[in-house]
């Protein structure tokens, strides 16, 4: 398997490149963002997983994190949110008129239903392929944590919580924290894993949490949630999150930060906080 470079920048000292490859996990083309600091490393990793109708170019042109990046000396990996590709629609796997189902909505789970199972694996290839690429590929530490915003920060919660072998710290930016009591959640979830809400809740980062899922694994979780939010009433829910935690004693730090909307003028102001927060945990 070959990372394909297809665009390079330098920024802040560092090499910012975009790549593509031929995923095993999903069986399409995959495109990422890979910021590397300067220096000759080993760096240890921050994974950021984009929100719903994003690509990997979202976080990467719009976040302004790589500052932040450069001077903690982190490599910061942005992968798309799900497979693409009009060869797609020929396997049965067609877009939904909306925007939160099918491309770019990925939800971060294995699909378990037709006509989702053979290729939307995000789970798989974020937890088990795209870190062995990384690893493979740049001069990594072998330690990582990870991050992400709405729909993605969902996926950072739950695999966080899923596979806490995996990630050192985790932290998210408007989060859909309880994707089984909101519309988003049961759509995606209906559609990718079926009827089954028992398998839902294994993917749902405050129905884990209030399991006792990764106890002790994680001293802190740094939530960031603006409130004047529109999803924050209907689909992101920060109060089930914050419940959870109370319940399981899981450490939680739930920021509702003032006058603050779901866009990435939101996570530029904040995301150097997170950036901080990971990088003194994977010096640990």
């Amino acid at each position: 398997m070959t990372l394909q470079t297809t665009k390079t920048h330098i920024v802040h000292g560092g090499t910012l490149r975009y790549l593509k490859h031929d995923s095993a996990a999903t069986g399409t083309p995959m495109t990422l963002s890979v910021f590397v600091p300067g220096g000759e490393g080993p760096f240890a990793v921050l994974i950021w997983l984009s929100g719903l109708t994003c690509t990997e170019d979202n976080f990467t042109t719009k976040a302004g994190a790589y500052r932040a990046a450069a001077e903690h000396g982190l490599i910061i990996v942005a992968p798309d949110t799900s497979p693409r590709g009009p060869d797609l629609e020929g396997r049965g796997v067609a877009d939904d008129p909306a925007y939160d189902l099918g491309q770019g909505a990925g939800f971060y789970v294995d699909a378990t239903q037709a006509p989702w199972a053979p290729h939307f694996r995000m789970e798989t290839y974020v937890t088990d392929e795209l870190i062995g690429l990384i690893d493979a590929e740049f001069p990594t530490t072998g330690v990582r944590s990870i991050s992400g915003h709405s729909m993605g920060g969902h996926g950072a919660l739950t695999l966080a919580l899923r596979h806490p072998d995996l990630f050192r710290s985790v932290s998210a930016f408007a989060p859909i924290c309880s994707p089984t009591r909101c519309p988003w959640g049961e759509k995606a979830f209906t559609a990718y894993l079926g009827e089954d809400r028992a398998e839902w809740d294994r993917h749902d980062a405050a129905r884990l949490i209030e399991a006792g899922a990764a106890r002790g694994a994680y001293d802190d979780i740094l939530v960031d949630q603006g409130d004047a939010d529109s999803f924050l009433t209907d689909q992101l829910k920060p109060e089930l999150l914050r419940a959870a935690a109370e319940t399981a004693g899981q450490g939680l730090t739930l920021r509702m930060q003032p006058g603050y909307d779901h866009s990435y003028f939101f996570m530029t102001s904040f995301i150097a906080d997170h950036v901080a927060f990971h990088a003194a945990r994977l010096r640990g």
